[in-house]
């Protein structure tokens, strides 16, 4: 089966500009032999802690969905990626997969990632998605280095899809101790994760990203800027964790192309005990207790306040 996967240089909670981007790359993807084309977590926004999010959710039934439906429908293939989605009064990052039927399946992640926690809730699926083709995990960003994503998909997927919106800590304007080492563990991460996720389900994955700057604010000092970027890493493996494709950052936005067979091989890793697959920096820790607290208590406030956007 031909994949692709899509590295984007998404404007932040500019959905407009986003969806027109996506929408192109898609093209491209099919355009090149592709019978699934995956775009990354948070295609139509990106995401970063900043008021412009709180007006980016989009109906789940609404304009992010049909353009997948769309591009499956047309090119007789399947079309993927994440994006914030309301529905019932909440907001959700939701994959779909479009089939060629204009069908599809949908995973909400599990839990939201530090500041992503202030424009959505987790969602409670197994990430099985049941396809013309197969049983399909899929999987966003930080799921893809828990252990319980292991747990729940292992034996029961033959393909995992998926990407990320994985940034990295802010520049020189905020001085924190550590802050280069914490950095380049932070991109080793994110390069090994599509690789052990491979080697520890034995499927082959289709990872896509984004790659782009983003001017943020910290949480907690909203006067604070957060200048920062997404680190990219597009790439496709197959079930033994060899790596068939690749974009860096470097690379800027476009298409991974490769041929790979759905199916199970044995696992090469086994999961380690506890939460976290790696072994996540201090700093990171830090911030991901911290961000999670607040993000859940600003959720209920702007939710409560009427200037979260839900349909």
């Amino acid at each position: 089966m031909r994949v692709a996967a899509v590295q984007m240089i998404a404007k932040l909670a500019d959905v407009d500009y986003n969806l027109e981007r996506a929408e192109k790359l898609v093209e491209k993807a099919f355009s090149e032999g592709s019978e699934m084309v995956i775009l990354p977590e948070f295609f139509t926004t990106g995401v970063a802690f900043h008021p412009d999010m709180l007006a980016a959710a989009l109906p789940f039934e609404g304009p992010a969905l049909e353009m997948l439906r769309g591009a499956a429908r047309r090119h007789g293939g399947y079309a993927g990626g994440s994006f914030l989605a309301s529905r019932e009064g909440d907001n959700y990052n939701a994959f779909v997969l479009a089939f060629p039927d204009g069908d599809y399946a949908v995973h909400e992640k599990d839990q939201p990632t530090m500041w992503e926690n202030c424009y959505y809730l987790g969602g409670k699926d197994e990430g099985i998605l049941h396809t013309p083709r197969g049983p399909v995990g899929a999987a966003l960003c930080w799921e893809l280095v828990r252990t319980r994503t292991v747990h729940r998909l292992k034996g029961k997927v033959d393909l995992l899809v998926g990407g990320s919106c994985w940034w990295t800590v802010p520049d020189r304007a905020i001085p924190l101790p550590g802050k280069k080492k914490v950095h380049r563990r932070n991109l080793e991460i994110m390069r090994e994760t599509p690789v052990r996720m491979a080697r520890l389900l034995g499927v082959p994955v289709v990872h896509a990203a984004h790659a782009g700057d983003f001017e943020a604010r910290m949480p907690l000092l909203p006067g604070l800027p957060y200048h920062s970027y997404y680190l990219g890493e597009t790439m496709i493996v197959d079930g033994t964790g060899r790596v068939l494709s690749r974009m860096s950052r470097g690379d800027g936005e476009g298409v991974v192309v490769a041929d790979v067979r759905p199916g199970r091989v044995e696992a090469a890793e086994d999961p380690p005990d506890g939460f976290w697959i790696p072994d996540l920096p201090w700093l990171i820790r830090l911030a991901w207790a911290y961000q999670n607290l607040h993000g859940k208590a600003y959720y209920r406030l702007v939710r409560r306040s009427g200037r979260l956007k839900t349909s």
